[in-house]
Parts: structure tokens; sequence; C-alpha cells
């Protein structure tokens, strides 16, 4: 059956035109049309291939609404299928039900990926349509700093989509009922701070961080629980956030940035060992002869490698191992710390 919604209710559409559509492999599209009649029925007869999926559409205004899949028991129609079409409104309003914004840990180049999943609510009775091809249906903001953009398998086509500026644009027709839309973004290695400038009420937003030095805080957030999402832990975020609010995340360095930068810190130490190089000799009759391995520029060759090892690795490294790992850099430092001040007797 063909309904059409109308100021809350729904009524049967005659003499709509329905199309049967085949998604297959190898072949996809409509196969067979029929009009309604003055109780909005119609029916198919067609011989099922049930390696494909099959759906029925109807058109409104321009924009063509689907059905679920169709049953393909031929012992028993499915005589339970309906197509709800709607007319349009470019004002009809549309809320952000929930939004989920997961945060990937820092890849093998230092970035982070951001999966962000968007959900709409149209509580009217009437299809949101964007004004023109310049002005969306809706639009939403993401986070600074952020690049790209993907759309995720979902209910909208990759088309509909697009970016402009720190925005998400969307100019798909957005029917009554909830529509969910999936994007991926990326947040370029070396950013360590974003901000999502909230521009309309969120009923629940959830962010979700793999690295558990990384931090998220804005007015309504906060921290929930760990998730294990394919085997990896996220620490949660979640509440509601109203418009105007600022949600500001923070990230350690990746183990990229590490390894370029403490083969400099070990250079730039060792110089000024160099420098001090006479204080030790003329202290050297003060103090304990040691092993090279305990002067301090073994010391600092000796923490660089742990960090090099675990820096930015604690999600990932056994919690026994991480123990042993922050002991030994305790000893170490503590080692330092004591050959530092014998320099200076």
């Amino acid at each position: 059956m063909v309904e059409v919604t109308a100021s809350g209710d729904s009524a049967a559409l005659p003499r709509a035109r329905v199309v049967l559509h085949r998604i297959g492999r190898e072949l996809q599209g409509p196969i067979d049309s029929a009009q309604t009649d003055a109780r909005g029925r119609f029916r198919f007869r067609f011989a099922a291939d049930t390696t494909a999926i099959y759906l029925v559409s109807a058109r409104r205004s321009g924009i063509e609404y689907f059905s679920t899949p169709v049953h393909l028991n031929p012992a028993r129609p499915d005589t339970g299928l309906r197509i709800v079409v709607a007319d349009t409104s470019s004002t009809a309003p549309v809320t952000l039900e929930a939004r989920h914004l997961v945060v990937g840990p820092a890849g093998s180049d230092g970035s982070r990926r951001i999966i962000d999943i968007i959900v709409l609510r149209n509580a009217g009775h009437r299809t949101r349509a964007a004004p023109d091809t310049i002005r969306p249906s809706w639009s939403g903001s993401l986070p600074s700093g952020t690049a790209g953009l993907d759309v995720g398998e979902g209910e909208f086509s990759p088309s509909a989509v697009s970016r402009r500026g720190d925005r998400v644009l969307f100019f798909a027709p957005i029917p009554p009922g909830e529509k969910q839309l999936v994007t991926e973004y990326v947040l370029p290695a070396g950013a360590r701070t974003s901000r999502l400038a909230v521009d309309q009420p969120t009923e629940l937003l959830n962010v979700l961080l793999a690295e558990a030095a990384a931090r998220v805080a804005g007015p309504g957030l906060t921290f929930a629980d760990t998730q294990v999402i394919d085997g990896r832990g996220y620490r949660r975020w979640s509440g509601s956030v109203g418009r105007g609010a600022i949600v500001r995340f923070s990230f350690p360095a990746s183990p990229l940035a590490l390894r370029w930068l403490l083969p400099t810190l070990v250079a730039l130490a060792a110089g000024v060992l160099v420098v001090a190089g006479a204080s030790l000799g003329r202290s050297a009759t003060r103090r304990t002869t040691a092993d090279p391995a305990g002067t301090a520029n073994g010391l600092l060759e000796r923490m660089a490698a742990l960090d090099a090892q675990y820096g930015g690795r604690e999600t990932s490294t056994p919690p026994e191992e991480w123990q042993r790992y922050r002991q030994e850099r305790d000893r170490l430092k503590a080692e330092l710390s004591a050959a530092l001040a014998a320099t200076r007797r």
C-alpha cells in the first residue's frame, strides 16, 4: 500500500505510480511498474532471484520513497508492505537527535581518523528539502583543524554530502522520521587540540577516544565508561549539549612525533654534557667512579630508548609491563638527577 502523510495522519494514495527494483550482484535497476488503485493498493508478480534484494518505490513532489525489502517467500505474499510518501517543505524542522564521535589512535603517519555518526530527526509530516543547489537541507559544525570528508554506508548517497570549511552540508531530502548520516574525516599529524562549536542543541553527544592520554571537555559532558570496539578500548564521554557550547579535545604527542623528538633531545643533552666535561673531570675525585652506562649521557640514552618503545602506547601495553616501564623510567630519572647534581658540586 502507498500512503501519504498529512497533518500527522496518513491516508491511502490512489493512482500513484509504483516501481519494483531489483538489486543483485550483477544486475540492478527497475524491472516493473504498476499504479495504485483507489485504496492505494498495488500488486507485482515476478520470479524472484533469492540472491537479490527487491524494493518498491513511489514518487511524490519529485522525491523517491522506498519500501523495506520485499519478502520473497511465494507461499506468504508480502501484503503488509507500505510506502509512506510526504509533501515537501524547505522549512520543515529537523533536529539533531544524537551524535557519536569516535576518534581513533594516531596512525603510522601521526594523523587520527574520526568517525562521525549523525542522527537527524524530522518530527513533522513534511519532507525537508534543500531550497536550492547552494543551500543545504541541513548543515552542522565539524571539529576545527580536521580535513577531508568521506561518507560511510548509510541511508544517503555520498554525492549529497559535502564539506565547506568546518561545516558538513547535507543536500538530500530528509523525510519524516529518524535518519542516520555516517561521515569520516581526519585530524592531521601534529594537531594536539581541536574544538567543536555546537551550533544546535544535541540531546545526546557521545565522544569515544582511543588514546588513554586524550581528553575531551565541554558543558554537559561527563566521563561515562570504557567501551571495546574491534578489540581496542575507548574512553567515552557523554551528555546533552546546548547550543553555543564549546567542546574541546586534547591529544598526546603521537608516536611519530616522539620518534623524531627523542633523538634530538638526546643529542642536545649530549652537547650540554660535553660543555660540562671539564667540571665533571674536576669533580671526579669527589664522587664514585661510575660505569659509562651510569653517566648522565648513558642514563639519558636509556630513558630515550624506553620512551621510544613505550611512549603513547599505554592502551596497547599489558598493565604489568606498563608498570615495569614506569618504575624503570622513575629509577633512571632519579639516577640522572643525582648525576647532574654531582656536576654542580
